[in-house]
């Protein structure tokens, strides 16, 4: 390798990391967004931000010139049923999201996505058939401890966590089925959301109107922009995938909850108890023993020798 392409190597890879940086962080900070919001009802704040995020997506596709790939996943019906659940799936993810911050259950959120990378393992071994190894069994059993010690101790299932965790992983299995760029699958899933996003807002109009006479135009502004801030982070997660290693991805994924969950205790006052300790412990735990097992099977890929063509 020259110097010249180590160089340009070591660049993107720092750029990949700021892009990594810049998703996460902003995703870890979006409670304090929602907050700003709750003088609006979860279903109004969703209603906006699906509306106003196709709005923005696509003036971005047809400005990079993507509309006939929106075009061609369309007429194939197949891959539009695909692009269909997975709209429907996020976009209870974001409802359930939305209301549990501005419901004061940042921490319980804040778990969810902590789970997530454990409940993608779980998915991909009763769904795909994957198989286990001894360090990812380890670890989803610890992350399933920590969920079901504060289960026991509180008496209640923790629903925000796993709808949460549950939700996202889903969308991750229907993105995987679908192989479309980002930027287009968000546009059309936003396009399919619309109508319904619309029909709510009708339904809703007294009570949206009522509360738009309420609040400042610093408030309504943040509404609108709610659709860039969907999309942003997504371009820059789909930039930094293209420039880190996995590796990077996979431990950078773990700052967004980190800064819901530092949110939750210090600003929002939110009750953060032993059990919640213990349990967070367990599954952290979990996830240290599960990153170390990705660790170590990428090691142990790039040891491999090429494939040989014959």
């Amino acid at each position: 390798m020259t110097t010249e392409s180590s160089t340009s190597s070591t660049t993107g890879a720092v750029k990949g990391i700021y892009y990594a940086l810049a998703a996460f962080m902003l995703w870890g900070f979006l409670p304090l967004y929602w907050k700003t919001l709750q003088s609006f009802s979860a279903g109004i704040i969703l209603a906006n931000r699906i509306i106003w995020s196709a709005i923005f997506v696509f003036f971005l596709l047809k400005k990079r010139k993507q509309m006939e790939t929106v075009k061609s996943v369309i007429r194939d019906k197949k891959q539009l049923f695909r692009v269909f659940l997975s709209a429907v799936v996020i976009s209870g993810n974001w409802f359930v999201y939305i209301w549990a911050v501005n419901a004061n259950h940042v921490i319980e959120a804040s778990m969810g996505y902590y789970i997530n990378p454990l409940i993608v393992i779980l998915m991909g071994m009763l769904i795909l058939k994957e198989k286990l190894n001894l360090m990812e069994g380890a670890a989803i059993i610890l992350a399933f401890a920590g969920v079901l010690f504060i289960t026991w101790q509180y008496g209640q299932v923790p629903w925000i966590s796993l709808f949460l965790a549950t939700s996202f992983s889903l969308y991750g299995l229907c993105k995987k089925m679908v192989q479309v760029d980002s930027l287009v699958a968000l546009g059309l899933e936003t396009l399919i959301l619309t109508p319904i996003a619309l029909i709510y807002l009708a339904v809703n109009f007294k009570t949206f109107m009522a509360t738009l006479q309420t609040v400042s135009w610093v408030t309504v502004a943040l509404l609108i922009l709610s659709g860039v801030l969907t999309a942003l982070p997504l371009l820059w997660f789909a930039q930094a995938a293209k420039l880190v290693t996995m590796s990077i991805l996979g431990f950078s994924q773990y700052l967004s909850p980190s800064i819901s969950l530092l949110l939750g205790i210090f600003l929002f006052k939110e009750p953060f108890s032993t059990t919640h300790a213990i349990s967070f412990a367990l599954i952290w735990t979990g996830l240290l023993i599960f990153s170390l097992a990705q660790t170590r099977k990428m090691h142990q890929l790039k040891k491999q020798p090429p494939a040989q063509s014959v």
